[in-house]
């Protein structure tokens, strides 16, 4: 589990964790990565960097379908298990915290959908 924190999300702090994520990973290893539809993934500065680096490959969930971004249940946990009951002397206390949740927690998240009778399906017009 990789993780960065920053003090705003601009496309210059997700480059400098791109740029992490790609130095973590042996040589021409293709790198997928989920996005959301966030302005700060979109932008030239991260365009100019997947054309420096082919083996990375963004991927973005549909607009307003949070459920399927899995980081969003990733923040959850952090913000019952870290932020909610925190007690924080700085800011730089927070990074730290952040940090030791991230390197010592990563569990992976066994995501499913199997009832097919709550699926959405398309209404007939009428």
């Amino acid at each position: 589990m990789l993780g960065k924190t920053a003090a705003r999300h601009t496309s210059e702090q997700f480059v400098a964790f791109l740029t992490d994520v790609v130095a973590s990973q042996p040589k021409r290893r293709k790198i997928h990565v989920i996005c959301d539809n966030v302005s700060s993934h979109k932008t030239q500065r991260v365009a100019d960097f997947l054309d420096a680096h082919r083996n990375v490959r963004l991927h973005f969930t549909p607009t307003y379908s949070s459920w399927l971004n899995q980081v969003e249940n990733w923040f959850s946990r952090i913000q019952r298990d870290v932020i909610a009951r925190g007690i924080f002397t700085s800011v730089k206390d927070l990074d730290r915290k952040l940090m030791r949740y991230i390197s010592e927690s990563p569990k992976p998240i066994k995501w499913k959908y199997d009832d097919p009778s709550r699926r959405v399906r398309p209404v007939p017009i009428q």
